[in-house]
């Protein structure tokens, strides 16, 4: 079982991924670096988008739209329209 024993291989051959069975002893280190390394960027990118947005048009009441829970805008439009009706009651 598992495909038997590893084949020879030119060791003169380089190659930016590694080579053949190539398993780097801090591999685990690196993809979590990177990985959080990817999600600062990710997570600095959308604050950024978040701020930047500006909406010509307000999203209807009822209707699902997932940015509505980050946009300064529309958050704020929100609070004003829920005081405008809790002021008409």
């Amino acid at each position: 079982m598992g495909g038997g024993r590893k084949i020879p291989y030119p060791k003169h051959v380089w190659s930016p991924a590694g080579g053949w069975y190539a398993q780097p002893a801090n591999w685990k280190a690196n993809t979590a670096v990177f990985g959080l390394a990817i999600f600062g960027i990710t997570a600095l990118v959308w604050k950024l988008s978040a701020d930047r947005e500006f909406r010509h048009h307000m999203p209807e009441p009822d209707r699902f739209y997932p940015s509505r829970n980050w946009t300064k805008q529309v958050i704020e439009y929100e609070k004003k329209q829920k005081e405008a009706q809790q002021a008409e009651s």
